[in-house]
């Protein structure tokens, strides 16, 4: 019996082009596509007004393949994990400002939303040496809400449904700021525990 060291095998190296990364590019490279068709539609032209609808909606569907693909075919890397929820901020956080700027939507719930969602992000690079605040379920919840409602508020919805709209969208503030508070209570006790002594 020898003593010969067991190889260790290499760790796998993830290539930067791959298809996860690929589609959060592509929402990237959508959000000015977005904003242009919104500022021609100019929230009047129900033709524009679709587009745009379906420009937010296909971007938006990127989002949750995108991180499918790279959980399912091991294809996580930092470029991912950090562009993956700049370009979603700056897909939905764009989409509220056009629709408070041309009118839609109240500015106060734009400021809101905006609020937590940067603010949950700058939370999560102040506790990124302690720990990882993972997503939550309620998150989810929270995107689908939003993504839905600026879906309502985009699309040409004929009176009296167009009601639904701010009802969706008052359940997706309800949901943003929930978990915002859950996200803030996770990385307190996340510095908690890292303070107290071994």
């Amino acid at each position: 019996m020898t003593d010969e060291p067991v190889p260790v095998a290499a760790p796998r190296v993830v290539s930067l082009y791959n298809a996860a990364n690929l589609l959060t590019a592509v929402r990237i490279v959508l959000v000015p596509v977005f904003v242009a068709v919104v500022v021609a539609s100019g929230m009047t032209s129900s033709g524009w007004r679709i587009i745009a609808c379906l420009t937010f909606c296909v971007a938006s569907a990127t989002d949750f393949v995108d991180g499918w693909i790279a959980r399912r075919f091991s294809l996580v890397t930092s470029f991912g994990k950090v562009a993956d929820p700049i370009a979603d901020k700056a897909l939905t956080g764009t989409a509220l400002v056009l629709l408070s700027f041309y009118g839609p939507l109240a500015w106060w719930v734009t400021a809101l939303i905006l609020l937590r969602e940067w603010g949950v992000t700058a939370l999560r690079f102040w506790v990124i040496r302690y720990g990882v605040i993972p997503a939550s379920r309620g998150g989810k919840v929270k995107t689908a809400l939003q993504i839905a409602a600026i879906a309502w508020y985009l699309w040409p919805v004929p009176d009296p449904a167009d009601a639904v709209g701010p009802w969706l969208m008052g359940a997706a503030l309800v949901v943003t700021i929930g978990t915002g508070v859950d996200y803030v209570l996770q990385a307190a006790r996340l510095r908690r525990s890292a303070a107290r002594p071994r």
